[in-house]
């Protein structure tokens, strides 16, 4: 059984979690939703290819927020180890502290990875949806768009209620950032 120190060395971790899961989420559904788009204002009407193409862009948000964050936080723990070690002059691989810097980079990882593959995976569900023939009462890829929109906007009030701000505000500065991502990408298609 673990000690209360080892969890205390791990409930930092909750920080760096959150911004991990905010960062990648953000960065999933905006890519979704900037591929989407940009399925829309091409005129591809060829739904399975767009549910395809969107569906292997969550598979790689999801692999890369894996194993960046745990390649990232493992080196950065390693190198906070051996820091730590050196100053006080003994091993602490088998203490509380060492055993947390094992897990943390671990349970990092899955939030960086999992935040981009759930928000993609909600915005790719109407699209997938339509390609199991399933009669939605919106054009997919519009209601996909309008999920990614709503996912971007919670973000934001995340964000407002993390920094103790305006959760409106907060979020409708999410939300500009995707409707000018929008703006940009049928001004260009």
């Amino acid at each position: 059984m673990a000690s209360n120190s080892f969890w205390l060395h791990l409930q930092r971790a909750q920080l760096i979690m959150r911004r991990y899961v905010v960062t990648n989420g953000f960065d999933g559904a905006l890519t979704l939703l900037g591929m989407v788009a940009g399925f829309q204002a091409s005129g591809a009407t060829d739904m399975h290819v767009a549910f395809s193409a969107c569906l292997g862009a969550t598979v790689a948000l999801f692999i890369s927020g894996l194993s960046s964050a745990y390649l990232s936080e493992k080196a950065e723990r390693q190198a906070e180890l051996k820091t730590l070690e050196q100053a006080l002059m003994i091993s602490l691989e088998n203490t509380d502290y060492g055993r947390a810097s094992r897990y943390l980079p671990w349970m990092v990882s899955l939030a960086n990875g999992l935040a981009p593959l759930v928000l993609s995976a909600v915005i790719l569900l109407p699209m997938g949806l339509a390609v199991q023939g399933v009669a939605l009462p919106v054009p997919p890829l519009l209601l996909a768009m309008g999920l990614a929109l709503i996912e971007l906007f919670l973000l934001g009030v995340f964000l407002g209620q993390i920094s103790q701000s305006f959760w409106l505000w907060s979020g409708l500065r999410t939300l500009m950032t995707a409707l000018v991502t929008l703006g940009v990408i049928f001004a260009l298609g």
